[in-house]
């Protein structure tokens, strides 16, 4: 028994189980704005809610999981990644299949939850294309520059399938504008944190923008995607019809991109776990507090 909840534990810190917080929030915008088309309540179900958090959860873990078993040799290699769990030898393959498994079953009964209790057929139907893409990107970064921007459509499907979850008749507009916002932030934080491996991925033949075009013309284009960002964020509001709260959360998120762009310059990258762990969790809880609060508002 203490064998199983110690390598629980080590596969929680090998999935960045905590990181979730960066993705769940967008999942939970689009939760909630979904949630204004339900006749009579206007606002989703907490068993809705729960299940959302469920598949979200469970999905990243599939995703980090699958990555992590894929890039187990190439993360032995990298001194920066040697101290993963997998490659020091502090979990199993056995046990990161194990885990695998049972994140990919939970997730499944997470969308088989909304046909069982909710009559919608959508997740289920949805859940295995989902599975798949999200572990495809694995693979991305051994053929194409722009893998960050494969994650970053990946973790965007997060929102759509919230917003297909609870009310798929009025997905629209919205739920796209707030994919791309997703897809620009987390491909431009995902290029500032590759610049660390340069070396490596040149040394691998790994694509990533940093190791291909260099450092400094890759950090421009994550300014660039973030710029984007922020611009689809005000466009979603707008369409959204949202008001104050989430206006003044979109100013402090444009506020804080600019300071974390600013923080990792080409050859200096002293902060980029400051950039890329503390800022953006802010940036997520910041955006959804503030579109969850027009919504009840």
């Amino acid at each position: 028994m203490s064998s199983a909840i110690s390598s629980l534990r080590i596969w929680a810190e090998m999935v960045k189980l905590s990181h979730s917080l960066f993705a769940l929030p967008f999942a939970l915008i689009a939760t909630f704005l979904a949630g204004r088309n339900i006749d009579g309540r206007g606002y989703p179900y907490f068993g809705q809610l729960g299940l959302i958090v469920v598949c979200m959860v469970t999905a990243r873990s599939v995703a980090m999981t699958f990555n992590r078993i894929v890039d187990a040799e190439i993360d032995a290699r990298n001194p920066r990644t040697a101290i993963r769990p997998l490659p020091s030898g502090r979990l199993s393959r056995a046990a990161a299949y194990t885990m695998l498994g049972l994140s990919v079953l939970t997730f499944g009964v997470g969308c088989f939850g909304f046909f069982a209790f909710y009559d919608n057929t959508w997740p289920i139907l949805l859940s295995g294309p989902v599975l798949v893409y999200l572990c495809c990107y694995s693979f991305c970064k051994r053929f194409t520059k722009w893998s960050h921007f494969v994650l970053g459509s990946a973790i965007a499907m997060s929102p759509v399938a919230s917003w297909i979850a609870i009310s798929p008749e009025s997905l629209g507009i919205p739920a796209i504008l707030l994919a791309i916002a997703v897809t620009c932030w987390i491909g431009g934080f995902d290029i500032i944190y590759a610049c660390q491996d340069i070396e490596v991925d040149q040394s691998e033949h790994l694509y990533s923008l940093p190791s291909r075009l260099g450092a400094a013309p890759a950090l421009w284009i994550a300014r660039g995607a973030h710029a984007i960002c922020v611009v689809s964020l005000v466009a979603l509001g707008i369409s959204a019809g949202l008001g104050i709260f989430y206006a003044i959360g979109v100013a402090v998120a444009a506020a804080l991109l600019l300071v974390e762009n600013s923080l990792v310059r080409a050859g200096d990258y002293r902060h980029v776990n400051l950039a890329f762990f503390t800022i953006n969790g802010v940036v997520s809880v910041v955006l959804a507090a503030g579109a969850i609060a027009d919504v009840f508002v």
